[in-house]
């Protein structure tokens, strides 16, 4: 039979052993990491196949190969016997199943899988005996905690899977495993908590990645655009994390997880705006200083997308909001330099964002003469041979460390702040007011799942409040369970 890599999916396995190995290198091509031994198994042909560095060689020899050079049934073993020893018989690893076509079969080959083909027999068994390379446990890159776990996820799935189970230990926390890409075939596990999350959610999140008709899928960055909510907006519906505990923090509270082979990055949905401003952190501090640092964080984020804009209204349109010595001071600065100062924000600001793409992209090993030639260029020469005033790269670097207080919300205030400035520099305060009416209102209208994006601000709901700007004591927080499906405003 002619086969290719556009029709094989369904295609049954052949009972000749000869015509299985002939069929499986045409559909691999011959590709040089796939391993195809033939072995006797009590006197019964057999064939081994394997992908090379997908599989623990220690594994092979010890739980795999001893075990079939060790059966003997006395004489020549007939197919179904070999069969009823792999599937019955033995223990040889806990993960085992039975494959009928070659879809299947190069699924489960390059996912880990070892594959014995029994000759006269339609039905191969797979074998789970992975020992891929992989990257070991490390802390986690999205956010440093002091008091929290320092364990963060990985590339690899089921070690995630792993560190998730580690901490919720209940059998009502149920992985549901299906694949996406229609070429890669990526591995990826819906993750829930059975009590908590609501079924519709459940239901809707399992429905949209099976929509998902994408070839391959690398990241977490392929899958959200399908779980968002639809509605062109800055602000993402679907949360991102690689922290296990924050992780099963969202579980608790009736959400729905998706993890992804070959990304440490796992997405959430739905998600609410408010949970930017939380950190692990603040469940192992003392109540007083999580309020002071959430209204700190507020303050930030305020900061970071709108202080540029509103100097640049005021130095423009309003100077009479300013004190006389601090008008005489910013005059005097602004009138030796040669640009307006709306242009000399804008300059600044792209400036900024350079280097700062550029500190992330460049090799650790020299990511370092970033900062250098930053405050050599930036915080000395521009403003000695005056092209920017010293007032402004004081604003746009105290925007700068605000941002890095909230950066989960890094891409938002990027652009919100560049839109600021130029608002700012055109229509003053007055424009400054109309955007931020026009960004809280569509901010407003976002839904992650029927949820309302705003949630429990607006709509209110008094229950969750005791989370927002301040965390209640645990001894409160025990008595009751607040989930999503418990926010007003929602239609589940």
């Amino acid at each position: 039979m002619q086969v290719d890599d556009k029709n094989y999916s369904h295609i049954l396995l052949p009972k000749d052993a000869e015509e299985f190995k002939k069929m499986l290198k045409e559909i691999a091509g011959n590709t040089m990491d796939l391993n195809i031994t033939d072995l006797l198994v009590s006197g019964h042909r057999c064939v081994f196949v394997a992908a090379e560095g997908m599989i623990s060689t220690e594994a092979l020899s010890l739980l795999v190969f001893r075990p079939l050079m060790e059966f003997d049934t006395g004489g020549v073993a007939t197919a179904d016997e070999v069969y009823t020893f792999l599937t019955a018989q033995s223990i040889m690893t806990i993960d085992r199943q039975e494959v009928t076509t070659f879809g299947e079969l190069f699924t489960q080959l390059f996912s880990g899988f070892a594959i014995i083909f029994i000759d006269q027999k339609t039905t191969a068994v797979s074998l789970g005996i992975q020992g891929y390379e992989k990257r070991g446990v490390e802390s986690p890159t999205s956010g440093s905690n002091i008091y929290g776990a320092q364990d963060g996820f990985i590339e690899a799935l089921r070690t995630n899977v792993s560190l998730v189970r580690r901490r919720i230990k209940s059998p009502k926390l149920k992985f549901e495993l299906m694949q996406v890409g229609k070429t890669s075939k990526t591995d990826i596990v819906v993750a829930y908590i059975s009590d908590k999350a609501d079924k519709k959610i459940v239901n809707e999140v399992k429905r949209r990645l099976k929509s998902i008709t994408l070839d391959t899928v690398f990241s977490s960055g392929y899958i959200e655009p399908f779980l968002e909510s639809g509605r062109k907006t800055l602000f993402s519906s679907v949360n991102t994390t690689d922290r296990p505990d924050s992780f099963c923090i969202k579980l608790n509270e009736g959400k729905v997880g998706v993890l992804i082979d070959g990304t440490p990055f796992a997405l959430i949905v739905p998600t609410i705006f408010m949970e930017a401003f939380r950190t692990v952190d603040d469940y192992t501090s003392r109540r007083f200083y999580v309020t002071y640092i959430r209204l700190i964080k507020y303050l930030s984020f305020f900061l970071a997308i709108s202080l540029p804009g509103i100097y640049v209204a005021v130095a423009s349109y309003h100077p009479e909001m300013l004190s006389h010595r601090l008008l005489l001071n910013l005059l005097a600065a602004e009138e030796a330099t040669p640009y307006s100062v709306t242009a000399e924000a804008l300059i600044i600001t792209v400036m900024y964002e350079i280097m700062r793409e550029a500190g992330i992209r460049l090799p650790k090993a020299v990511g370092g003469a970033v900062s250098i030639v930053g405050a050599l260029i930036i915080g000395d020469a521009a403003v000695t041979s005056s092209l920017i005033s010293a007032p402004l790269l004081i604003i746009i670097g105290l925007t700068a460390t605000a941002s890095f207080v909230i950066p989960s919300l890094n891409q938002q205030t990027s652009v919100l702040r560049f839109v600021y400035i130029i608002v700012g520099g055109a229509f003053g305060l007055f424009g400054i007011s109309i955007l931020s009416v026009a960004v809280i209102a569509s901010t407003c209208e976002l839904t992650s799942f029927t949820v309302p994006y705003t949630a429990p601000i607006t709509p209110v709901t008094k229950s969750a409040l005791r989370d927002v700007f301040s965390r209640s004591s645990f001894k409160r927080l025990q008595r009751t369970s607040s989930t999503v499906e418990d926010l007003n405003g929602t239609d589940l």
